[in-house]
């Protein structure tokens, strides 16, 4: 008779090349669910999978995250940013092309502030005593800025009422992204 730590370590064992086969398999799983911001591939409403918000009025949602992942050695700092839409969080009540180009706007302002994000922390002097601190208030007040950039877009464009705006502002995001250019090559 075995010892019960034995036995489930026995059973663990034979088990592990499957579980070493299927931890491919949930990287996969978790990555199909989001969508890196690209300028050749525009969102579509077969990629909002959420079902819509009761408690919500809005159209729509579009989920975006900003990923940082920074590691420091021999006092030399290196980073990952990334910029993605979430198809698990996203959902769409009333389902046109307009309404699609107003979720699109978000997410290219995700993508607006991941650069001047990117930016920033590519402009950073290292100091070795308060890095920490100073990427996390640089993350912080760059996720502010961005998220009181999309509400101030929501506001003036009335979340896509005011057609005039929403034109406007269009203009303003892919010029924007234009400027930012130069700064997309973050990840």
């Amino acid at each position: 008779m075995y010892h019960p730590a034995v036995y489930y370590m026995m059973i663990l064992l034979k088990k592990l090349p499957l579980i070493i086969l299927l931890l491919p398999f949930f990287a996969f799983a978790q990555n199909a669910n989001l969508i890196k911001w690209s300028a050749d591939r525009k969102l579509s409403w077969r990629d909002y999978l959420a079902e819509p918000d009761n408690r919500s009025g809005a159209a729509a949602s579009t989920s975006t995250q900003i990923g940082f992942e920074y590691h420091v050695r021999d006092n030399n700092l290196t980073f990952n940013i990334t910029c993605y839409f979430s198809k698990e969080k996203s959902w769409g009540r009333y389902k046109n092309d307009y309404i699609l180009s107003h979720e699109q706007g978000h997410f290219d302002i995700a993508e607006i502030f991941t650069r001047k994000f990117y930016k920033t922390v590519k402009e950073y002097t290292f100091n070795d005593r308060s890095y920490k601190t100073d990427l996390r208030d640089i993350y912080t007040n760059a996720m502010k800025e961005k998220e009181r950039f999309q509400q101030q877009y929501d506001n003036e464009t009335d979340y896509s009422r005011n057609k005039p705006k929403q034109e406007e502002w269009l203009k303003k995001i892919q010029k924007m992204l234009e400027e930012t250019e130069e700064f997309s090559n973050y990840n």
